[in-house]
């Protein structure tokens, strides 16, 4: 059987095509937005509307999800896949999203929730994986003095947001900077719920747009769901920002702690910054040689697992991370992973596991073996063309 895979850039795209190809599909890789991100929706329908219409493909399949593409495989009748990677991704409140031909998974069970009513037949949850095939090969291929250049106490890859978060530029009367600053605190002392657009008025969203600098509305094809916007673009990313700055302060005035980051690091003088780690090739290798890998989840991902987790235990890394209310129902934590609540809580954690080898060493074996046996991207392409197919589709 053979697909249509349409690719931006995402990197996850590599390791989903190997799967989909040790699974014996044929894949066609469409892929002039990778160089050229300024390609409109337009352009790109004139250029895969030709290679949909004659190409006899099963399927197609994206990263994320592109409401022309979708628009597209309806007019052809084409059924399109796509696993949504990231959070927010404000293109799921195209109405495209009601399309039929559409199949679309959902990491994020609140997420989830959302649009699964707008969709029922064509939208569905799924944990997101990691290819432990290729990692393996990679880290089973590589020279001890090469893997040893990566070897830390505590490790982060990532970056702290402040050169990207959106809420910095928003200008805000006091009286409403000053309610942002609560919701910000309290949000960052709650685990395992994302609280910010219960906490948004009608109200307080309009004079929030209207200190956005050069405001865009959502495009014509939307659904105006601007609460949304605020929360999971903006308030949520300020969250994120403001638990990597402070945590990663403390934790590197008190322990060896590494950053592989484009941030500005200059406020944290004890910290370790090695600049971008290459996500193919040396992130596994930092993975599994340090002794304690952090995840500390982008707060617009609201109940669900970031692919980071999956990396980490796929790499056979130890994993401290913060809790998530769908953590449990993947792993189990403390034998897979270990998970943390506050400041206070991660400190207490970093202190103990880089004190007890043998017990981190057997979280770290327990976690790899639970992602090879459960959550590789292999297990996860059947689990999902099962659910989008039924049984009966044969590779």
């Amino acid at each position: 059987m053979k697909l249509f895979f349409y690719r931006y850039g995402s990197i996850c795209e590599p390791d989903v095509i190997d799967s989909f190809q040790h699974l014996g599909f044929e894949v066609h890789e469409e892929t002039a937005e990778m160089t050229n991100k300024s390609l409109l929706p337009a352009q790109c329908v004139e250029l895969v509307a030709p290679q949909l219409i004659s190409g006899n493909y099963t399927f197609v399949f994206s990263i994320n999800f592109f409401p022309w593409l979708s628009d597209l495989c309806n007019v052809t009748k084409i059924p399109y896949l796509c696993l949504i990677v990231d959070s927010p991704v404000l293109e799921l409140y195209s109405k495209s999203l009601r399309n039929p031909y559409n199949r679309i998974f959902l990491f994020d069970w609140q997420l989830y929730e959302e649009f699964h009513p707008k969709n029922p037949d064509g939208v569905f949850h799924i944990p997101l994986a990691t290819n432990v095939r290729r990692t393996d090969a990679l880290r089973n291929s590589t020279p001890i003095e090469e893997k040893k250049k990566f070897a830390a106490d505590i490790s982060f890859i990532g970056s702290t947001y402040q050169e990207k978060c959106p809420y910095n530029n928003v200008k805000l009367p006091e009286r409403e900077r000053g309610y942002v600053d609560g919701i910000v605190e309290s949000q960052l002392k709650i685990y395992g719920y994302n609280f910010i657009e219960d906490m948004l008025s009608d109200d307080f969203v309009e004079t929030f747009l209207a200190g956005i600098p050069n405001f865009e509305p959502f495009p014509e094809g939307f659904e105006m769901n601007y609460k949304a916007l605020v929360a999971q673009h903006y308030i949520s990313v300020k969250v994120a920002e403001q638990e990597r700055i402070r945590f990663l302060k403390a934790l590197s005035d008190r322990f060896s702690v590494d950053i592989y980051t484009g941030s500005d690091m200059s406020e944290m003088p004890h910290i370790h910054n090695r600049g971008f780690a290459k996500s193919l090739t040396e992130m596994p290798l930092i993975f599994e040689q340090s002794k304690i890998n952090l995840n500390m989840t982008a707060k617009s991902i609201r109940s669900g697992l970031s692919l980071r987790i999956f990396d980490v235990l796929g790499c056979g890394g130890f994993l401290i991370t913060n809790y998530q209310a769908e953590l449990a129902e993947a792993f189990e934590i403390g034998k897979d992973l270990v998970a943390y609540e506050s400041q206070a809580d991660l400190e207490e954690k970093c202190a103990y596991y880089l004190t007890h080898e043998e017990e981190r060493m057997e979280i770290t074996r327990h976690g790899y073996e639970t992602v090879k046996k459960y959550h590789s991207y292999d297990i996860r392409i059947v689990q999902m063309l099962e659910l989008a197919f039924g049984k009966d589709l044969k590779s």
